[in-house]
């Protein structure tokens, strides 16, 4: 662990100590000497099956039952064997196969084939995999999994015979049984809560689990009222968490009044603070944007999640809890990242953004962060975190934040960010006609760095200012020699097309509906390279990035602005002017 202060190394330890008694525990928990405790007492039945908001494609089921299984960019094709005796091509793709969410594909095809291929498959998971698997009972995908065989169980049971009935209830209590006993070894944060949520589907819709309806009640209130921040933000900083987690708690809400029973007051909270952090992290053409950890936006839904929003209110600005600030006028609209990394055990999956910025102007995404890939993550993982990977300043070509890789961290609870800004201040005026925001942060305090970015909005949405300040953190002077290169980076959404103007000082952007913006430099000068955007569904695109470089000693302040340039009246036909002029004919107006 070299590198690593005491500090850092006293907290990693007490994390990994935590994760290695949780697992511990499971493995007793899993000794053949103990399947007693596994083995349901009685038989079960479903009493209710909530409703799965997750959007369906019927046209996949014929896929499906044709064998082919196409899940995380991988198709494996059985030619008759079962899916799950196959050796799968990835861990992403046998992750989604265990968790049988492509159920709702069956269910939305509504036959009597689909019926009985979803029978026939969710027996033959039984038959291979229901007694133990590494991965298929592993907390996160076992917990998906309980929610889509409940959620789907008229898919499974209807028309059955008594023989699967008991067969399916046996197995769903078993699992049920062996999360309750193994909940703990769940990694922190969104796995946790997810398996919390998987145990109270099973509570309310399984018969014999009712006596556990106040026990995981508790749970889930105290699980929420961790995780769930003030603002309705995650306490990981994912703005995709919350996606996720609304469209498993709208149905956990409805399905507490169908057994009539009052939801827990921090249920309805989390989801009342939850739906407004929808609509802040959307940009105007419905995407999400791309901050710690946040891929592609499903569209379909947002709209259904946004179909239960009773309110229906303006986002707010300021969501100073979770670290964002949003920030517009009439058709522009910034997005920052103004927060300090999350705590270091639900830091998996955040980045070094700090002080990032995404610009939409008239439903148009100008300026971008890189984002994450929806499927092949771990092979963009490290290049994605990482501060280059923003729009935003890079010192040294550093990132503002520290992350530890090492295999036994790697295995134990991921990839965690062990050391980042620390002091993240912010000031914010709103004027009339203006908004000014100003931010800085310490995460480049290794160098004697402190980065500090002002913008402003200003009248009309027509123009965004910007100043990068590098002041250091003792005295009034960065000492000679200091590591100060730096590069201002902005990623360009792909559908930006980018030329740079013949002074060097800035460059020429044009819009997909034709608007045109300007970027000036003014005394600096302005490189186009290439980047990478990550966050579509179409999978990686290639776009440009403008990159500003220097030294903060020589440049101390690099001040930019977006601006929109008008677009010019068509030009006059020369010779139709030269005859009209000829003949005294008036100009035909505009």
């Amino acid at each position: 662990m070299a590198g690593v202060t005491v500090g850092e190394r006293t907290r990693l330890s007490l994390i990994m100590m935590r994760r290695g008694l949780r697992r511990a525990g499971g493995r007793v928990n899993n000794l053949p000497l103990l399947p007693w405790r596994l083995i349901p007492r009685k038989s079960d039945r479903l009493l209710l099956a909530p409703q799965d908001l997750r959007t369906a494609d019927p046209t996949r089921a014929s896929e499906i039952y044709a064998g082919r299984f196409a899940f995380a960019g991988k198709v494996v094709i059985c030619d008759g064997r079962s899916p799950f005796e196959l050796i799968p091509p990835s861990e992403e793709w046998a992750v989604e196969l265990c968790s049988f969410g492509w159920l709702r594909h069956l269910r939305a095809a509504d036959s009597a084939i689909t019926r009985a291929n979803a029978r026939a498959l969710v027996d033959e998971w039984i038959s291979l995999q229901g007694s133990w698997h590494p991965l298929a009972w592993r907390p996160d995908v076992l917990s998906r999994r309980v929610i889509s065989w409940i959620s789907q169980a008229p898919l499974i049971l209807q028309d059955v015979d008594a023989a699967f009935y008991r067969r399916f209830m046996r197995s769903l209590t078993r699992q049920v049984r062996f999360m309750r006993l193994n909940a703990a070894e769940a990694r922190e944060g969104a796995p946790h809560l997810q398996v919390t949520v998987a145990l109270a589907y099973a509570t309310l819709c399984m018969a014999t689990q009712e006596r556990h309806i106040r026990s995981i009640t508790k749970r889930l209130a105290d699980e929420l009222n961790a995780q769930i921040l003030p603002d309705g933000g995650h306490v990981s900083r994912n703005p995709g968490i919350i996606i996720e987690l609304l469209l498993d708690l709208l149905p956990l809400r409805q399905a507490f009044a169908s057994r009539n029973l009052p939801p827990p007051p921090e249920l309805l909270n989390a989801i009342d603070r939850m739906m407004p952090m929808l609509r802040f992290f959307r940009h105007d053409d419905g995407n999400f944007a791309l901050f710690n950890g946040m891929g592609p936006t499903a569209p379909d839904l947002i709209a259904t999640i946004l179909a239960y929003d009773d309110v229906r209110g303006e986002p707010v600005s300021n969501a100073a809890h979770s670290g964002y600030q949003r920030l517009r006028i009439d058709n522009m609209l910034v997005l920052m990242d103004t927060g300090a990394p999350p705590p270091t055990a639900v830091s998996q999956e955040a980045h070094a953004g700090c002080l990032a910025f995404e610009l939409c102007v008239s439903g148009q995404r100008l300026v971008v962060n890189c984002g994450v890939p929806a499927i092949n993550k771990e092979s963009w993982r490290q290049v994605a975190r990482a501060t280059p990977a923003h729009s935003t300043v890079t010192f040294n070509n550093a990132s503002s934040c520290r992350f530890r890789e090492e295999g036994a961290f790697r295995e134990l609870i991921g990839v965690p960010i062990i050391d980042g800004p620390s002091r993240v201040s912010l000031a914010r005026n709103e004027h009339e006609d203006s908004i000014i925001l100003r931010a800085s942060h310490d995460g480049y305090a290794r160098f004697g760095i402190i980065h500090q970015r002002a913008i402003m909005l200003t009248p009309g949405g027509r123009k965004l200012e910007g100043e990068d300040v590098f002041m250091p953190t003792h005295g009034e002077m960065l000492p000679l020699g200091a590591l100060d290169e730096f590069a201002v980076r902005f990623h360009l959404h792909p559908s930006v097309k980018a030329s740079r103007r013949q002074d060097g000082h800035g460059a020429m952007l044009v819009l997909p509906n034709k608007d045109v913006w300007s970027f000036d430099a003014h005394e600096d000068k302005v490189e186009l390279e290439e980047s990478v955007y990550l966050g579509g569904s179409d999978g990686p695109r290639r776009t440009v990035q403008l990159v500003i470089y220097g030294h903060a000693r020589q440049v101390p302040r690099v001040h930019w602005t977006f601006s929109h340039t008008p677009r010019q009246p068509a030009p006059k036909n020369r010779g139709e002017t030269a005859r009209r002029k000829a003949n005294d004919e008036p100009e035909l107006p505009l």
